[in-house]
C-alpha cells in the first residue's frame, strides 16, 4: 500500500492491526504500522515495509497491542429517562413482555418519563450511558428516537442524540422510531396514529434535519406490516433509508418488507423465515443480531444464523441498549453473548461490530474497517490476540480510543502513555 505523500500527521508503531478489510478473517497485519493525514487512514501496512520518507508530526508507540476499526453499535434506543427495573422484576415472577405492555407497562411507561424530562436532564441521564460505549472503544453510535411518539418529545430526543454527537467524539446515525408504539392519546387508534407519524413527524422532523433513518415495530404488539409499509411509503418519498425491528416475537413478514424497500437492515429476526432470508439476501439488507434482549426476555428460539452464513447475508451485532429488554452499555458483552447464545465465532463478532455494523448503517465505505481513505477511527487494545474481545466477561482491555485520528483519552479514566 503506498503512501499518498511523504508526510503524515500521526503514525501508530508497534501494533498488530485487525484490519477487518478482507472478506473473512480478521484481516492480520502482525508487527505492523498505521498513517494518519486530514483525519484519514493514509497508509498501513507492515512496518518493515513502512516507506523510509514517511514522516509524522507525531508517532505513537502501540506497545505491542491490537488495533482494531473503532467499534459500531448500530441498534441503541440510549436516549430515554428513568428505568424499567420494577418490569424486570414482573418478568421473573412469569409476567410476559406482552403481559407487561398491555397493562400500561413496557414502552409507554419510558414515554410518560422521557416526556416530562426536561432537554438537558435526558442528555445527562443518556450520557451517562453513552461514557461507557465510549470507554469499550465504541466511536459510532445509532441513536433511535420513539420514547417520545409526539413531535416535540421526538425532536427533543433527536436534538440529544445530535448533541451528543458534538460534544463527545462519536459519530452518531440517527434513527426516527415514531413507529415503536401507540402513545396512549392514540389507544385503539393506530391507524390514526401512523398517520400523523407519516403526515405531520416525519416530514417534520426530517425538514429540522435530526433523521438519518427511519425505523418501525413490525410486530403483533407493535404495528401491522400494512401500517408499517404506509411508514416506508413517506419515508421514500422523503429520499430516507430504512429500517425494521423484524421477527423478534413473531414471524411477522417484516424482513421480507424491509428487504423489498431496499432497507439498511432487519433486526432481532429471532422469528425470521426462510423466505425473509432470500429477500434480505436479494435486496443486500443486513442482519443486526441483538443478544442482550434474547438473554434478557429469556428467548429460547434462536436466529437462524446458519442459514444467514449460507446465504451470505452480513450479520451485525449491537447493544440493543433500552430501559426495558435490554439494559446493556456493553458492546464487548454484546460480542461475547452473540458467540455464546447465538454461535458467532469471536472473528464474526468482531466484524459484527465493525464492517458489518458499518454496513447496517450505510456508511461502510468510511467505517468499519482499517483501510486508505477511510475515517481513523481505531480502538487500541491490550489483548493476546483478536478473540480475546468476545472471550473475556466483564473485562475491557481497551488501552486507547482514536476518532478521526485524535485520540479521545479524556474520557477514560485509562491513560494511554503513547
Amino acid at each position: 500500500m503506498k503512501p499518498s505523500a511523504d508526510h503524515c500527521e500521526a503514525l501508530w508503531l508497534n501494533v498488530n492491526l485487525a484490519t477487518l478489510s478482507a472478506q473473512s478473517g480478521y484481516g492480520e497485519i502482525l508487527d505492523g504500522a498505521l498513517a494518519i493525514t486530514d483525519g484519514k487512514i493514509s497508509w498501513l501496512g507492515p512496518r518493515v515495509d513502512l516507506p523510509k520518507n514517511l514522516n509524522a508530526k507525531i508517532t505513537h508507540d502501540g506497545q505491542g497491542h491490537w488495533l482494531t476499526p473503532g467499534l459500531i453499535d448500530c441498534h441503541t434506543h440510549i436516549v430515554y429517562a428513568g428505568n424499567r427495573s420494577n418490569e424486570f422484576e414482573a418478568r421473573l415472577g412469569g409476567a410476559s413482555y406482552e403481559d407487561i405492555a398491555h397493562a400500561g407497562g413496557g414502552i409507554a411507561a419510558t414515554v410518560a418519563a422521557t416526556r416530562a424530562c426536561s432537554e438537558d436532564e435526558l442528555f445527562e441521564q443518556s450520557t451517562i450511558r453513552v461514557k461507557r460505549l465510549l470507554s469499550e472503544g465504541v466511536t459510532t453510535l445509532e441513536i433511535k428516537s420513539g420514547y417520545g411518539l409526539d413531535i416535540e418529545s421526538e425532536a427533543k430526543i433527536l436534538r440529544v442524540a445530535r448533541r451528543i454527537g458534538v460534544q463527545f467524539p462519536l459519530d452518531i446515525q440517527t434513527t426516527f422510531l415514531g413507529a415503536h408504539a401507540v402513545p396512549t392519546e392514540y389507544r385503539g387508534r393506530a391507524d390514526d396514529y401512523i398517520a400523523m407519524v407519516c403526515d405531520q413527524m416525519l416530514p417534520a422532523l426530517h425538514a429540522q434535519g435530526l433523521i438519518d433513518a427511519v425505523d418501525a415495530f413490525c410486530e403483533n404488539i407493535g404495528f401491522t406490516l400494512t401500517q408499517t409499509e404506509r411508514v416506508f411509503s413517506a419515508t421514500k418519498a422523503l429520499g430516507l433509508p430504512v429500517k425494521l425491528h423484524a421477527e423478534q416475537l413473531s414471524d411477522s413478514s417484516g424482513a421480507a418488507l424491509v428487504a423489498r424497500y431496499n432497507g439498511l437492515s432487519a433486526d432481532h429476526l429471532e422469528y425470521l423465515s426462510p423466505a425473509g432470508i432470500a429477500a434480505m439476501a436479494k435486496h443486500g439488507t443486513a442482519a443486526v443480531l441483538l443478544p442482550g434482549a434474547f438473554y434478557f426476555l429469556r428467548e429460547t428460539k434462536v436466529p437462524p444464523v446458519e442459514a444467514l452464513r449460507a446465504a451470505k447475508i452480513p450479520m451485525a451485532v449491537a447493544t440493543d441498549c433500552n430501559p426495558g429488554t435490554s439494559p446493556m452499555t456493553s458492546i464487548l458483552l454484546a460480542m461475547n453473548m452473540a458467540c455464546t447464545l447465538f454461535r458467532l465465532t469471536p472473528c464474526e463478532a468482531l466484524q459484527g461490530t465493525t464492517i458489518h455494523a458499518a454496513r447496517a448503517l450505510g456508511i461502510a465505505d468510511t467505517h468499519g474497517s482499517l483501510t486508505p481513505g477511510k475515517s481513523a477511527d481505531l480502538a487500541l487494545w491490550a489483548i493476546d490476540r483478536p478473540s480475546d474481545l468476545s472471550y473475556a466477561i466483564g473485562a475491557n482491555p481497551c488501552m486507547a480510543v482514536v476518532k478521526a485520528g485524535e485520540i479521545s483519552n479524556p474520557y477514560f479514566d485509562r491513560k494511554f502513555a503513547g
